[in-house]
């Protein structure tokens, strides 16, 4: 496993039952993943107990995470055999009453250009009919300790032309954009969605939060300079957020540093600002929560992350938290 993951502790985990609040509420999953690498599976089985602890999720979105990509055939096609394997494993999945994978998000690498054309049609025959859009990581910092080097990349991707033209194929195919990347990186995302204001582009993890190393004495400044640019991205009507993905190590919250996991309370009080932030500057209708396992898996159980987004969202009107728990990712992703 990666040092940038987080150990998953199930022993650890267990020291933080909590009872379920709300189990009837509809939930959208709009980020999880599957791994398949050396000392770290997280398959089909193991999603679904985790889907299955309490709360009712009815649908989920796939995100890519390099997982059974083809062995053989053109390099540039191999990324589809990770679509190809989940929209297998969804299909099997049906009679459990949870569409897992309703949306996958696949990989693509946009620097190909107008060739990327090729992959992208790859991908959504393998999806058969769940394949929604691509994500090519664009994590960069002048610490390279802070990125995962599984997915790599140089500065100032977003603002490459190749890259760009590659980006320009999505929205003809319907195709959407996820965006991870690291905060300080907002305003470059900010000047590729105005560049494409037809392609529907998705922050994922509240805009990449990043509070340790160099970061770690500067927090307040983090905050500042991370909801300035929240704000400014706001502005753009194709712009949506997923919130979640605050469980991992660069995030600085610590939660997995405790003897006992974190409470729904703890990680609700903890995330307030960020996530309000977001809602206020985005409004509930391009919201969208996220639970980002099995990566969060390090800092917080599946059951108690749910509890939290309940918590956060206590006072909000039913119309607002159905968009935050379902309604948006079905508009944006397309869920029956």
């Amino acid at each position: 496993m990666s040092s940038n993951y987080l150990a998953v502790r199930p022993d650890w985990l267990a020291l933080g039952q909590e009872e379920i609040l709300e189990p009837d509420l509809p939930i959208v999953d709009v980020h999880h993943h599957f791994f398949d690498r050396p000392g770290w599976t997280y398959l089909a089985s193991e999603y679904l107990a985790d889907v299955r602890s309490g709360h009712k999720i009815h649908s989920t979105v796939y995100m890519q995470a390099q997982t059974r990509y083809r062995r053989e055939g053109p390099a540039n096609l191999r990324a589809a055999g990770e679509t190809e394997y989940v929209a297998h494993a969804a299909d099997s999945l049906a009679a459990t009453g949870v569409n897992v994978a309703a949306g996958i998000v696949g990989h693509a690498d946009l620097r190909a250009g107008a060739r990327v054309r090729e992959v992208l049609q790859a991908h959504i025959e393998a999806g058969r009919g769940r394949f929604r859009g691509i994500r090519h990581l664009t994590t960069w910092d002048a610490d390279a300790s802070l990125v995962n080097p599984l997915s790599a990349v140089p500065a100032r991707l977003m603002l490459d032309g190749a890259y760009r033209e590659g980006v320009a194929q999505l929205a003809p195919l319907g195709l959407s954009y996820d965006a991870w990347l690291f905060f300080h990186q907002l305003p470059e995302l900010q000047d590729l969605a105005e560049a494409f204001p037809d392609t529907t582009v998705v922050v994922n993890h509240c805009g990449g939060i990043v509070r340790i190393g160099p970061y770690a004495q500067c927090r307040d400044e983090v905050f500042r300079q991370w909801a300035r640019a929240m704000r400014e991205l706001a502005r753009l009507p194709n712009v949506y957020v997923k919130l979640g993905g605050l469980g991992m190590r660069i995030n600085g919250f610590d939660f997995e540093k405790s003897e006992t996991p974190p409470s729904s309370q703890q990680l609700a009080a903890a995330w307030r600002p960020w996530m309000e932030t977001c809602i206020e500057a985005f409004g509930a209708e391009r919201c969208m929560f996220e639970s980002n396992f099995p990566v969060d898996k390090g800092s917080y159980s599946y059951a108690t992350l749910w509890n939290a987004f309940k918590r956060l969202t206590s006072g909000a009107s039913a119309q607002e938290r159905r968009a935050l728990f379902e309604g948006t990712a079905t508009r944006v992703y397309r869920i029956a």
